[in-house]
């Protein structure tokens, strides 16, 4: 009796890697400087030329960048502001870190981003800002977003943190923004590791999200540091240590470089899910909206109840023939942290049933043909309720 054959896992992410990533550590490692440095304050500029703003503001994640760029916005005890549910739970917990209250907003059921619509129907007599979400890295629809936070004097910040590479209208997202943040995770598009980046065309909140990071120092530690008679420093206000490192920056840089590369292989990758899914009854994949372009950080799908499975049982499936994928976008309103705050209680259907259905399949540089006809044909097989 001969063995079944055992399949090669595959992933559902994986970071691309490689030598240059590797020397630039090692030359950042000669150097000595492996803290805050020189390479922080390159990768900031490059990363903010790259997406068409001013300036840049390393961090060592986004979620210290966005509690930043809620704190350089002047909010705090007594606001409120508009989040979506459906996204990592980071986008609402910045919010309690500055003593505001989160107030949750339903999403298009297409996009799974916030609206216009849906964050005026969220809005309170005490709304000060909003937190857009790029969800899973598609663009979302900014200029009536813009148009109605003007209308109301609301400070607009842009959680970015999928979408390094998506474009609304041309652009890079972030830009119409009042700030904007982005994420390094390893499942992200650009990776240091951990880290995040604030970008913003307002210099005064730049220089003081700059301050905030590094302890509300009145001098750098790099300038300290670079002094043979280091300047007496002050503390001008109560700050964080959201610094990032130079080696992370090494990493940052090299990666940026590679960022056509990155958007143009896993835009093949969602044009070979689309030529091998679509047509499957009950199932319904991410696109392109009409506004803009996703660089595909995630490709997530909607099991509708015509498919053959449910969304946990395409799961099961895929993981039986060595595929891992996820289950999608979480809806922060669901968990413990939050059920029994007082935290808006509007109405989330589209969230919910987002949050219900939706998996997230693997898309990484190295998914090779084999790979992504494996994980089409158990797609395929489930749907038809067969073995692969």
């Amino acid at each position: 009796m001969t063995a079944e054959p055992v399949l090669a896992r595959i992933n559902v992410m994986k970071p691309w890697l490689g030598d240059e990533e590797a020397r630039a550590l090692a030359d950042v490692v000669a150097s000595g400087w492996v803290a805050q440095g020189p390479k922080v304050k390159e990768f900031e500029s490059r990363f903010a030329e790259s997406q068409g703003v001013r300036h840049g503001v390393a961090t060592s994640s986004c979620t210290t960048a966005l509690h930043l760029a809620l704190v350089v916005a002047g909010i705090g005890p007594g606001d409120d502001v508009v989040v979506p549910s459906l996204s990592f739970i980071a986008t609402a917990n910045a919010v309690t870190y500055v003593g505001a209250r989160p107030v949750f907003c339903d999403v298009d059921p297409v996009t799974g981003n916030v609206t216009a619509e849906t964050i005026y129907a969220a809005l309170t007599l005490d709304t000060r800002a909003v937190i857009v979400v790029d969800q899973g890295g598609v663009p979302l629809d900014m200029d009536p977003i813009r148009s109605l936070c003007d209308r109301h004097e609301i400070t607009v910040i842009e959680d970015a943190a999928c979408a390094v590479g998506s474009t609304y209208r041309g652009r890079p997202v972030g830009v119409d923004a009042d700030v904007a943040v982005w994420s390094f995770h390893p499942r992200k598009i650009l990776t240091t590791g951990e880290g995040g980046m604030l970008t913003t065309n307002r210099a005064d909140w730049a220089a003081r999200a700059r301050t905030l990071r590094e302890h509300s120092m009145s001098v750098s530690a790099a300038d300290r540091h670079g002094s043979l008679l280091a300047p007496p420093e002050d503390y001008l206000e109560v700050g964080f240590n959201y610094r990032m490192t130079d080696l992370q920056a090494a990493v940052g840089i090299v990666q940026l470089g590679r960022l056509a590369a990155v958007l143009a292989r896993r835009r093949d990758i969602a044009a070979r899910y689309v030529a091998g899914l679509t047509g499957v009854p009950g199932l319904r994949l991410v696109s392109d909206p009409p506004y803009g372009t996703t660089n595909f950080q995630s490709f997530w799908v909607e099991v509708l109840p015509s498919f053959g499975t449910t969304r946990d049982g395409l799961l099961e499936k895929l993981a039986e023939a060595g595929i891992s994928a996820r289950r999608g976008i979480m809806a922060a309103h669901r968990q413990p942290a939050y059920r029994w705050r007082d935290s808006g209680g509007g109405l989330l259907q589209h969230t919910e049933r987002l949050n219900d259905r939706t998996l997230i399949l693997p898309v990484y540089h190295e998914l090779d043909d084999g790979g992504l006809d494996r994980i089409i044909g158990a797609i395929r097989a489930s749907a038809a309720g067969t073995r692969t």
